[in-house]
Order: structure tokens, then sequence, then C-alpha cells
């Protein structure tokens, strides 16, 4: 088995390479416009489009694991433009289905002649994903639905994460050092993903658990697993039907409250994912739909994830930091939590926190304002300060997702409101407020305790000093190696003038293989000076907002 795959995974590796070549040949001439040498390419957002729609048929050409891979693409602003995001956006339902003929070997392996298993069965599927498709049947007198993994898609999708494995150090060489970062949590998260994905069984005891959670929630209903009729490439639930949530025109002709729907999705997330700890992670609206009287129901629980109540921790003092608009506590949380680079520019982010903050609120932001902020972070060459740890891929997926939901359903809607009721009602923001007042006593405390150690310390150093025995140690810190690189500069230009006056004279005292060796020193000296002002560190900062991009820069 072992060696079919890795044979599988070399031929997939060629067709792979064959399908992205040209979109890396691109990318290689966009950093260097003839590869070698050269300066950047400018690339306009149309450029991006068609290219973001030849990588889309790329993924579709590859099959189930890539459309998977691009599914997750379409939720990470940190590693594509939002030219990328919302092409990509159309793989969340648009996957071909699987024949009925080999999706019913792989139904009656585990569970027997269909016709003997089920009352009635539909071979039409009624929704089709990258790793499986759900059919409609009915047994002992109840409706189900039944997923059932597509056949052999074990093997391809191993053969497949050994290609992504392979391929990873080669897209290394494309991106910059913070995209990078993002690139191999993002490597690492989608093997783990599509792998639980696969699992049916974790998926039954995943939904199981959150259902559990849910009992006594009247706005949210998530659909029983039939124990009897489910194993490890089939599960079966019960029936639950509804309207698409983002079908509004449905919605409003039902006479559905759809901002009331927008609030209790983001109620039911926030207590997912703060309360719980375990969490529905896959909320497209094809796994979403609203019932005749307003309940939310939940589809599909291959894509869930679990919190850790640190993470939690750190979710709840950057809702509340939002929520009072606190940016330096906002910076902190995201500090904290390892998604924002404790070496970032803090005024520049704390711009950028204030904009996005006014935009999520729906405030009108004169365009100066935003030019003024975009020009701050393009004008400053550094290190991409944004991150995304692994354990933090799946939330942010969930609340991009979310809010563009909850956005669809309501043009107005204020997720920071609706986050600040739902916290103010839990008594995380009285928690806070408490923890802030006993913080601030422990402060006041230990300033009174230093006003009185500091006199005294005070007067003795004086004293040090008028007896000239004071001294200082200062400490260098020079973490991006400025002072190194300058050091190096000075080295390479004496080796070159050096070697060029050299060169002179021993040309003129006619010693020519001398003048020779002297020469090509001093021309791979000045070489190694020129390239240490052509290597620029850090990448120019593309922000990329909530709302896709603050709505194209409020439409240009």
């Amino acid at each position: 088995m072992v060696t079919l795959v890795n044979l599988r995974a070399y031929w997939r590796f060629f067709v792979v390479a064959r399908q992205f070549l040209p979109l890396l040949f691109a990318y290689a001439r966009d950093r260097r416009r003839y590869l070698l040498f050269g300066g950047p390419r400018e690339v306009d957002a149309e450029t991006r489009v068609r290219r973001a729609e030849h990588l889309l048929d790329s993924l579709l050409t590859l099959g189930p694991t890539f459309i998977k891979l691009g599914q997750l693409l379409s939720t990470r602003p940190d590693i594509l433009p939002a030219e990328y995001i919302d092409v990509l956006a159309s793989l969340q339902d648009d996957v071909p289905p699987a024949d009925w003929d080999d999706a019913r070997v792989v139904l009656e392996e585990e569970l027997g002649p269909v016709a003997e298993t089920f009352d009635e069965f539909d071979t039409d599927p009624i929704s089709g994903a990258s790793l499986g498709q759900v059919y409609r049947g009915r047994v002992q007198g109840t409706d189900v639905a039944v997923k059932v993994r597509r056949p052999g898609v074990e093997s391809l999708v191993e053969a497949d994460l050994r290609v992504i494995k392979w391929s990873l150090p080669i897209l290394m060489r494309f991106v910059g050092q913070a995209r990078a970062f993002s690139l191999e949590n993002l490597a690492d998260e989608f093997a783990k993903t599509i792998r639980e994905e696969m699992d049916y069984g974790r998926e039954a005891r995943m939904l199981t658990e959150i259902r559990a959670n849910f009992a006594e929630f009247d706005g949210v209903r998530i659909p029983a697993v039939l124990d009897d009729y489910s194993d490890a490439r089939v599960l079966t639930m019960e029936y639950v039907g509804g309207t698409k949530i983002n079908d509004v025109d449905r919605l409003d002709e039902q006479g559905i409250d759809r901002s009331e729907v927008a609030e209790t999705l983001q109620e039911t997330y926030l207590q997912m994912i703060i309360e719980d700890g375990v969490f529905h992670a896959d909320p497209h609206p094809g796994n979403l739909a609203v019932t005749d009287d307003g309940t939310i129901v939940f589809y599909d629980f291959g894509m869930s994830g679990r919190v850790d109540e640190f993470v939690q921790d750190r979710i709840v003092e950057f809702y509340i930091a939002v929520a009072s608009q606190d940016i330096d506590g906002i910076l902190d949380s995201l500090i904290a939590i390892g998604t924002l680079s404790p070496e970032a520019d803090r005024d520049v982010m704390g711009d950028v926190m204030e904009l996005a903050i006014a935009d999520a609120r729906g405030d009108d932001i004169e365009q100066y304002r935003v030019n003024q902020i975009v020009g701050q972070i393009e004008d400053s060459i550094y290190e991409f300060p944004f991150r995304l740890p692994a354990n933090l891929a799946l939330v942010l997926r969930v609340a991009t997702v979310v809010e563009g939901v909850c956005v669809t359903l309501d043009e107005d809607f204020d997720f920071i409101s609706t986050a600040t009721d739902y916290l103010t009602e839990q008594g995380y923001r009285e928690e806070s407020i408490k923890q802030y007042v006993e913080e601030t006593g422990e402060q006041a405390w230990e300033s009174a305790q230093s006003m009185l150690r500091v006199p005294p310390k005070l007067e003795n150093t004086l004293d040090r000093a008028q007896r000239g025995n004071l001294t200082l140690q200062v400490e260098l810190n020079d973490q991006k190696g400025v002072i190194d690189r300058l050091a190096k500069r000075i080295v390479y230009g004496l080796v070159f003038s050096f070697s060029m006056l050299a060169t002179a004279y021993l040309y003129q005292g006619a010693s020519l293989y001398a003048a020779g060796v002297s020469g090509a020193i001093g021309i791979i000296g000045g070489l190694l000076l020129w390239l240490s002002f052509r290597d620029k560190k850090g990448i120019r900062a593309q922000p990329q907002f909530t709302r896709q991009n603050m709505r194209k820069r409020r439409e240009d």
C-alpha cells in the first residue's frame, strides 16, 4: 500500500507541477523581471483576477484534495490577496458530484445492500463536497441524510499530501518570511484537517458533543446521528430541511427576521469558541439553513475543532478590548496570542486597528484617512507583522466566514455590538472591569512604595557622581543586524578600493598576473558591495481588512 501511494505521489507531483508551473513562473517574474536580474513588476488587480481564475481551474482539474485546499485558501487573507479570495470562494459549493455507481460500492461495503438497509433512497445527491456527498433516504420512518465518502479518495489524499510536502520548499522561495510562516502552518493544518474530515467516526463524535451543548438552545438545531446506520465511510443523520441561509429573498417571503438570525448565528459561535471550546468550523452558506420558525440548522461537522483555555481567555480579552475600543489592549492581546509580531510598529498598527473597527461598525470613513494609513504601511519596509499560528487557523476561518454570512443577512450587522452584548450577558466584561480595578489598585500601591524608595537611591546616585565614581553600562540591541550589514559594506568597500589601487600599481609595474589577481579580488568585493545594497530585508506590507479590503477601498 505504501509503495502504491509513493508511486502515485511521484506521478501526481509531475501532474501538479505541470498545472502550477505557469503561475510560479509568473510570480518569479514579478519579483525579478528577467528571472535572474531586474526590478520587480507591478501587478494590477485585473492580472491577479486572471491568475486566480487560472488557479481555480487548476484546483478543479487536480481533484478533491486540491479542491479542499482551495476552500481553505479562500479563507486565508494572510496568504492570498483579496482577488484570489473572491475567485476561490466559488469552491465552497461548486463541487462536481461522483457517479452513483461508485458511491454505491462504498455504501454497500459499509452497511450492506441499499435496498435492504433503507426503506427509500434517492440516488441523486442533495449536496456535493470535495471528500464526500450527501443523499436523502428513509429508514424506520425517519427521513435521513446519508453522507458517503468519495470512492478511492483515501489513497489519492495521501499521495497529494506528499506532493504538497515536497512542493512546500519550492513555494517558500516565492513568498516572504511572514507569509512563509503562514504557509507552513497552512500545510500542517491542512494535512491534519483533511485526515480528520475523512474520519466519519470523529465527525459523529464532534457532532454529538456540540449537539449536547445546544440541547436547550431554542434558536439552533443540530441533526442527530443514527449510529446503527453509520460506519467509517458512511454517516447517517436525521434529515432537517430548511432555506439556505444566504437565500435572503426566500427568507423575506417567509417573514423571518434576518437581523435576528445573524445575531443568533454570531452568539452561537461565540458560545462554541469561548464557552464550550468545541466548534463547527465550516460555516459557509452551504452548511447553514434556516427553518420556517427562524431556527438555524447546522450541517457537515467534518471540519470542526477545539480551543484550549489559554486561547479562549485571549479571545475574550481581544473582544473586550474591541468593544471598549482600547487599541493598546487589542494589540497586546494579538501579541499574546501570537498573531501580531512584538516588533510591529504599534503606532502604525494602532491606526490600522482604528480603521478596521470603524469599518466593522459601518462608520463612514473619509478616503484621505484610508490613503494616509495605507501610505504609512506601504512606505515602510519591514517584516509583515501579522502571522497565523496553527491553533488559530480554524478560529480565524470561522470568524471570517461567519462575519460574511451575517453581513449577507443584514448589511448593517454590527458584530462588535453583538459580541459586546454577549460578553456583558455572560459576565465577562464585569469580570474584566473587576480585574482591571484590582490591577490598578496594585499598581497604585507599588507606585506609592516606589515614591518612598526613589529619593534615597537618587541621593546615593548623585553622591557617587560627585565623587567621580559613577559608571554607565550601555547594551546595544541590533536584532535586525543593521550594524552587521554596515560593517560588511565597509569591509567590501575597503577591499574594492584597495584592490583597484593595487591593480593599477601592479599593472604599471608590468606585473600582469598579479594585477589580474588583484583586479579579480576587487571585482568580487565590488559585486558583494552592490549585492549588499540590493538585498532588501522584509516585504511591503499589504494590509487585508475585513469586508473585502475595505469594500475595495470604498469603491475607489
